[in-house]
């Protein structure tokens, strides 16, 4: 019997099950499991778990690799008669995300970020059911950098290399609300949109960080990212002004992308757009 099958590329082939080859043909009885069954059922769990796990590892290994140069350049910085400077710490964290961007994005995405993670999530981007996987390995990938970290810097060289606001809390607030925006808008625009030019989202990325940790970094740490706050905090027991950087780049990211898909093209007419509130679905160029 000749039936037609479509790939996920959308590719068709056809495949030719011969009656005596075929475990599953005939039919069996309606209280008979076919001989074929646990052996697909094992295909299907292993086809699913095996690249899910490659996606975790790639966030583990990602973020672990983010934070430890970002915050090595930190803890020199401040041993070492601000050797580093703040433009110096500034390229380290956008070269970091840019070569991790191109490292692996292909794998995970790289996200290496829980405001990411949920701002993807809620616009439809990330399934919701990946997500607190992806947090946790985020999070383990921080702290494990920032405990490798005072590992090798110890005694007087142990310095907090988290982040802290340097005026009030509500001043930090708002600067990494409007760091966080600016980067998920920018991520939005050249990771989601098809008709940006994929190779340079590394490049953009990376400037981004690179940009906002230039001028908000003496203000607020410009941290963007719970889990690079989180890790730091956790090894150095030191939560001054936490609820800042697990609250407001969350928010800024969620602002970021909506607002960019409502800028995005689409060629829906304006009474679909409203109904669905949302400008993910739209076909043709979005």
């Amino acid at each position: 019997m000749a039936d037609e099958i479509s790939g996920t590329n959308g590719k068709h082939g056809v495949v030719l099950d011969v009656e005596g080859d075929n475990p599953c043909y005939p039919p069996p009885p309606c209280n008979d499991r076919p001989p074929c069954a646990s052996k697909t059922k094992e295909d299907s769990i292993l086809s699913i778990s095996v690249p899910f796990i490659q996606k975790l590892i790639a966030e583990v290994v990602g973020t672990y690799f983010l934070i430890f140069a970002g915050c090595t350049a930190v803890a020199v910085n401040l041993n070492f008669d601000k050797e580093v400077t703040l433009p110096g710490i500034s390229i380290v964290w956008g070269l970091a995300v840019m070569v991790l961007v191109y490292s692996v994005g292909h794998i995970s995405g790289a996200h290496f970020n829980p405001a990411v993670t949920l701002a993807f999530a809620t616009c439809k981007r990330f399934p919701w059911k990946e997500v607190p996987a992806y947090i946790a390995c985020q999070v383990i990938g921080s702290t494990l950098a920032a405990g490798t970290i005072r590992l090798i810097f110890t005694g007087k060289q142990d310095q907090f290399t988290g982040t802290m606001p340097a005026g009030s809390d509500m001043q930090s607030f708002v600067v990494e609300f409007i760091i966080t925006f600016y980067l998920m808008f920018i991520i939005s625009g050249v990771a989601t949109d098809n008709r940006a030019i994929g190779e340079l989202a590394g490049l953009a990325v990376g400037s981004t960080v690179l940009l906002n940790v230039l001028f908000a970094g003496p203000i607020s740490g410009a941290s963007m990212n719970p889990a690079r706050s989180l890790g730091p905090a956790i090894v150095s027991s030191q939560y001054k002004g936490i609820w800042v950087y697990l609250i407001s780049p969350i928010l800024g990211a969620q602002a970021g992308a909506w607002a960019y898909n409502m800028i995005r093209y689409t060629d829906k007419p304006l009474r679909e757009i409203t109904k669905s509130a949302s400008f993910l679905k739209s076909t043709g160029r979005a």
